[in-house]
């Protein structure tokens, strides 16, 4: 078995979804985007919104192994990811927190929150269909707000087979116009974190401003 650096997998690409799955198969895990300084940013941002916005509920589209989670403080929250294996681990890890529901995307039942959460999946999600499917389920379990951490640009060469940079703010305006962008609370958070070779991941939010 090969692995890259980390102990991570070299897992054959065949589909965004398959390579997850099995990347966890194989024992990786989330990504250096949920360890660090990158997890210490995104929990800092995360948590004084929900506090600040009294989001009580929050739903998070791509909860992964759950390493991002445990430095989160939410009153209530269901992860949903693709792999069996890392809902597994996430069970396993907040077995005790009986505010923490993890379940398989494909078990997804409308479930909605005050805050619905997207952390480093965009650019993961290469497939123009599954990109597509991914924002209009993000965005319908949005009750109040929606958060998205990601590159936001147009980049069509791809490094990675499993990296792909969309400009996700212009599809999120033109796609969901029940929802209009903070860029005032946006102007206000520290700079992001850099992420993977030089490309700049950063923060999105959204606030519904249409029933």
């Amino acid at each position: 078995m090969k692995f890259l650096g980390r102990w991570l997998p070299l897992v054959q690409f065949d589909g965004s979804e398959n390579y997850w799955r099995r990347r966890y198969e194989l024992g990786g895990d989330s990504g250096r985007g949920s360890e660090g300084r990158a997890a210490n940013y995104k929990a800092a941002v995360l948590n004084s919104f929900v506090e600040e916005h009294q989001a009580v509920s929050v739903i998070e589209h791509g909860c992964g192994d759950g390493r991002q989670l445990t430095l989160a403080r939410y009153p209530s929250y269901l992860g949903l990811d693709v792999s069996p294996q890392a809902i597994d681990r996430c069970r396993r890890t907040f077995a005790s927190r009986p505010e923490m529901r993890f379940e398989l995307a494909s078990a997804y039942a409308g479930e909605v929150g005050d805050l619905a959460v997207s952390l480093d999946v965009i650019y993961h999600l290469v497939e123009d269909e599954v990109y597509f499917r991914y924002l209009d389920r993000l965005f319908q379990s949005a009750l109040c707000y929606a958060v998205i951490y990601s590159t936001v640009a147009n980049v069509p060469k791809r490094t990675l087979t499993h990296v792909r940079h969309r400009s996700v703010d212009q599809d999120v305006a033109e796609r969901f116009p029940a929802f209009a962008r903070m860029t005032d609370y946006e102007a206000g958070l520290p700079q992001p974190v850099e992420f993977g070779k030089g490309g700049a991941t950063r923060f999105l939010f959204y606030k519904r401003v249409e029933r």
